[in-house]
């Protein structure tokens, strides 16, 4: 039960990674605009469903340090692309 003792920094962290994921996601979508909690609320949803890809494939993730923040951030950008997508596909978009 890890996630229950969470520590505030690495709170802060998901946040900036899910920003800067979210970010990277609608501009390689090509999504228009946004204010940056919608970036940061897709990015965190893109971690969770590229966590959830990234487990289906088998993908390892490193135990830490930088390469840890790199994986987490492309799996994050990943999974908020296939968000984009399907928020796409429900609504018609292209």
């Amino acid at each position: 039960m890890e996630f229950l003792t969470l520590n505030p920094i690495i709170c802060v962290g998901w946040i900036i990674v899910g920003a800067i994921a979210g970010t990277l996601a609608r501009q390689i979508m090509k999504s228009s605009d946004a204010p940056l909690i919608n970036d940061i609320i897709l990015g965190l949803i893109g971690s969770v469903v590229g966590g959830f890809i990234a487990g289906l494939l088998g993908i390892a993730r490193p135990d830490g340090g930088l390469d840890r923040v790199i994986i987490n951030l492309i799996i994050s950008v990943v999974g908020a692309i296939v968000v984009i997508y399907i928020g796409r596909m429900i609504r018609g978009r292209r």
